[in-house]
């Protein structure tokens, strides 16, 4: 079937010039190599692609070409319109007209050959003054001269790279959400799925559409409260074509019974004057579900004192290495004794 140079654009077959150039100016901005360059071979195809399409949709001849014969028809020398005009190589479409020429990919003999993308973006914000005011030249790209010859402000190049004589556009702020973790998940580890709303523009309207997405975060045993998780172009697309980050940073949830400090745990076992002074065994669960067992009967345990379980507290995050788990007593004395006790007390403490 071909490539669709409308849906490539996100536009309708009746769309009318500004719909397009609008179109083509959001999706050139968002998919440049130079804002992509985490992922250039797929910005790389898609940029050419916007290009491409861009420079049919804008040429009466090559889009009435494109409409009755589809791809092949345009690339394999179908006859041109009875309007009138060039239908090789090159781009129209421009303020002022003219038809440019620039080395491009091989077509059929006298069919329409793709012009550089680079070419295109290029000659496309170089044209602004005689565009509406919303094509103006975008932050962070140089301007490259007027047209024709681009003047000494044009640089070409090889392949997609870019010389600009000024500065990327500055990264607008992240997206920053809180990220509550259990203390459970937090030494075990574990997935967590969470679904975000942003807003994108639309490529007809460049109006701002809410859509949902799910981002996914591994969660590391150990990971500890700050620790910031960045999905990069994942949050709100801004009018100049740029995309925010979303942040998410690690909040722990309160826990029953531990309390963190550092890679240790810390807890407090409640014991009687009976229990303090003559030994107890308590169990205790993990936060892993396993069940330890402490005791003590050889000793008196004073009130505040604490015992300490090695390789029983959280797990550090870079190591391995699990802390201790700290365990502090609290001993509670009875409110009130009758005389028997009491009798029985001095009998058995003298």
């Amino acid at each position: 079937m071909g490539k669709d140079y409308y849906a490539i654009l996100g536009v309708s077959r009746d769309a009318d010039d500004d719909t397009i150039k609008k179109a083509y100016r959001k999706l050139a901005l968002k998919w440049h190599p130079d804002r992509n360059k985490d992922k250039a071979d797929i910005a790389h195809a898609k940029f050419q692609e916007i290009g491409e399409a861009y420079e049919v949709l804008s040429d009466k001849n090559k889009r009435a070409i494109f409409d009755q014969y589809g791809e092949e028809g345009l690339k394999g020398g179908a006859p041109p319109s009875s309007e009138g005009g060039a239908s090789g190589g090159g781009f129209g479409g421009f303020p002022g007209g003219g038809t440019f020429h620039f080395s491009s990919s091989t077509g059929g003999p006298g069919g329409f050959r793709p012009s550089d993308a680079d070419d295109i973006f290029k000659h496309f914000f170089s044209s602004f003054g005689g565009m509406d005011d919303s094509f103006g030249m975008p932050s962070g790209f140089s301007s490259f001269g007027g047209m024709p010859g681009m003047g000494s402000g044009f640089h070409r190049t090889s392949g997609f790279r870019q010389q600009h004589q000024s500065q990327e556009p500055e990264k607008p702020p992240a997206i920053k959400r809180t990220f509550p973790v259990s203390l459970e998940d937090l030494y075990k580890g574990c997935t967590k799925r969470l679904k975000v709303t942003r807003k994108l523009r639309d490529g007809a309207s460049g109006q701002p559409v809410q859509t949902d997405k799910i981002l996914t975060i591994n969660v590391k045993p150990g990971w500890k409260a700050g620790t910031k998780i960045r999905f990069p172009g994942e949050g709100d697309e801004l009018e100049n074509g740029t995309t925010q980050d979303i942040e998410f940073v690690l909040e722990e949830k309160p826990h029953s019974v531990f309390k963190r400090e550092g890679d240790n745990l810390r807890m407090t076992i409640q014991l009687t004057l009976l229990e303090a002074l003559t030994g107890f065994q308590k169990k205790i669960k993990t936060l892993d579900d396993r069940t330890l067992s402490v005791n003590n009967t050889k000793s008196v345990v004073q009130s505040g004192q604490e015992s300490h379980i090695s390789g029983e507290g959280m797990p550090n995050s870079k190591t391995g290495k699990k802390g201790s788990l700290i365990i502090t007593y609290e001993v509670k004395f009875p409110t009130s004794l009758t005389e028997d006790q009491k009798q029985q007390l001095k009998i058995a403490l003298s």
